[in-house]
């Protein structure tokens, strides 16, 4: 199209028909420009170092998160930031990838090795998970940024010898990193530290690290930034906003992100006695009525052994995840996991959360009592505190990557502690169920063999629990399995029950933690070496303490109902199973070789029978 110059030696069209429908094409543009939903923004606008955009797109993470879209920019514009957001929202992601950007930053201006960042976490299972973020988000920069973490049992000498160098990035629970800044080398200096991170911030307290991150705020240098990330805002975080933001308020990014259609976490709830938990274990797993990858969740670590080889009398293969056992196999046991290597994990959920409103609930029922109570000739007992690794922590945290289901097989003692065990499943926008059992006051204790002392609350944890999930606008459904078909079974369980005794259960604790302690710390060289031979060591082997009876690991026709498994429930509940399926025939394979012609080849003919003599 010809043009020529007007007065203000600005190009028109010859055409004004033509030129009016340019400057409607540039208002559309301009109107779409400007409504174009946040939700669409990239990583790449967010203001990031180009090397940090090249590794997110590496992982390909399409676009961020709300989490991130909030937090990002205004950790970049160096403001403090206290945000709250659900489980599995990116919140890793969205306090690593400015802190990388700002050391980047200083680091082309003055290259002086200094640490920079120090990241606090409760737990050491994700201390090697915010390690190894930071790991693949500096992908391309690794050569300017290094990260030491400090949770490993490494000796002083070897922590002070990692610190000599003056990492830019420290990942640390609190403790550790109180002990390398006050200890006798001072290995660990602060004086030029930029950044503060406080991951996890509401357990922090209620894991027991409040001495310790009290005298860390002393030796913190003023005026550096501080983010603070938590799935809840309670009371440990107001005490934590009192330590760490003395001279001002945080922007406080309190995210509630809604599933979208279709999405999020189905949640049901089953009453049944406390022996009956066990039947419905074996009903749903045996007869594979949820499939695809599965946690568990029980109150103590003799309970996860006790399912353990409960489920070996059916042949049952799981693996377990508790505080007794070394750091480097619980670490191995979730990437495996999350390699899809085993579907089953039982984990023993000890560090229990309170909400603001529940502490207040118990504080309320513990006046209301406290006449009562002195009355009472005989002293409730308190439960002891377990023995294992004070770091540990399974339901916050951790990234559990396409779990299909969790099964509250002992329910939490907290609404807080519920709402982080089911977050482990449907994780970025993906579906999942949450089955919970609940033990009637009327049926606790009839079963004394398979009691424990938190089951006498679980209908009072499930009003709380409901109440929660209420003002999220989150429904808790009964589901019920169909006793008739399901009692068929109960003679199993019982001939399996009678076999995992407390000796077996002793037993196999003592026989999985000198096992895991071989693995761990005897053969730690030789797979540092070699890393390929780590995936060859698996995890839900036998323990085979328990008197083993063959016929239980056979479900019999006859035990089946006429009109299919699903007929012992009263739902569908099943999920789409991992395993292979043959495109071309619609069902799953079956042992045997594919020919060159299309065909099934049969396997070694003595073993079927079936050989043909030849013909001369």
């Amino acid at each position: 199209m010809k043009r020529k110059l007007n007065e203000n030696d600005v190009p028109t069209s010859a055409e004004p028909e033509a030129d009016q429908q340019m400057a409607n094409a540039e208002t559309t543009t301009a109107a779409t420009t400007t409504t174009t939903p946040e939700e669409e923004a990239t990583f790449a606008d967010l203001g990031l170092d180009a090397r940090l955009v090249q590794a997110v797109a590496q992982q390909k993470f399409l676009k961020p998160t709300l989490v991130q879209r909030k937090a990002i920019p205004l950790a970049l514009d160096g403001k403090d930031v206290l945000c709250k957001a659900k489980t599995g929202s990116g919140k890793t992601a969205a306090y690593v990838l400015p802190v990388l950007a700002g050391i980047l930053k200083k680091k082309s201006v003055d290259s002086t090795a200094a640490t920079m960042a120090l990241i606090l976490v409760p737990t050491r299972e994700l201390a090697d998970q915010v390690f190894k973020s930071i790991e693949l988000f500096s992908a391309f920069c690794a050569k300017d940024v290094r990260a030491v973490k400090l949770t490993d049992k490494l000796t002083d000498a070897v922590q002070r010898s990692l610190l000599s160098t003056c990492p830019d990035i420290v990942i640390s629970t609190p403790a550790r990193a109180w002990h390398n800044v006050n200890g006798n080398s001072s290995a660990l200096s602060l004086d030029k530290l930029s950044y503060l991170v406080l991951d996890e911030a509401d357990l922090l307290l209620s894991y027991g690290y409040s001495e310790d991150l009290e005298s860390l705020s002393w030796s913190i240098p003023k005026g550096i930034q501080t983010i603070m990330m938590s799935a809840t805002l309670t009371t440990e975080v107001d005490s934590l906003k009192k330590i760490f933001y003395r001279d001002q308020q945080p922007t406080l990014l309190d995210l509630e992100e809604p599933d979208a259609e279709g999405e999020g976490v189905t949640q049901l709830v089953t009453k049944c006695g406390e022996d009956e938990k066990f039947l419905l274990i074996y009903v749903i797993f045996k007869l594979q009525l949820v499939k695809g990858k599965c946690i568990i969740f029980v109150a103590d670590i003799d309970r996860c052994y006790r399912l353990k080889l409960y489920f070996e009398q059916f042949g049952i293969r799981s693996c377990i995840l508790n505080s007794e056992l070394p750091v480097n196999s619980r670490i191995h046991v979730v990437e495996e996991f999350n390699r899809n290597v085993y579907d089953i994990i039982i984990a023993s959920d000890e560090k229990e959360v309170l909400g603001n409103e529940e502490k207040a609930e118990e504080e309320q029922e513990e006046e209301e009592n406290d006449g009562e109570s002195k009355q009472e000739s005989r002293p409730k007992k308190k439960r002891k505190a377990a023995k294992g690794d004070v770091e540990y922590g399974v339901s916050r945290g951790i990234d559990f990557k396409n779990v299909a289901a969790v099964i509250n097989f002992d329910l939490p003692t907290s609404a807080s502690s519920y709402t982080h065990r089911i977050g482990r499943t449907a994780r970025a926008g993906r579906t999942g169920m949450a089955l919970s059992f609940v033990v009637p006051k009327d049926l606790y204790r009839k079963h004394i063999h398979t009691s424990i002392a938190s089951s006498e609350n679980d209908e009072k944890i499930l009003a709380r629990i409901t109440k929660q999930q209420a003002k999220k606008g989150k429904e808790i459904k009964p589901y019920n399995f169909n006793k008739d078909q399901v009692d068929a079974f109960r003679y199993r369980m019982n001939d399996a029950l009678r076999a995992v005794t407390k000796v077996a259960i002793r037993e196999a604790r003592t026989r999985e933690l000198r096992q895991e302690l071989l693995k761990s710390e005897k053969l730690k060289r030789y797979f540092e070496e070699n890393p390929s031979e780590m995936n060859h060591l698996r995890h839900d082997g036998e323990l085979r303490t328990a008197r083993q009876q063959a016929h239980l690991k056979h479900v019999p026709d006859y035990l089946l109902p006429k009109e299919g498994r699903q007929a012992l429930t009263a739902g569908d509940i099943g999920f789409v199973p991992l395993k292979k399926f043959d495109r071309r025939a619609g069902t799953k394979r079956k042992g045997g070789k594919r020919s060159a012609k299309g065909g099934v080849r049969k396997g070694d003919p003595l073993k079927t029978f079936k050989a043909r003599r030849k013909t001369k």
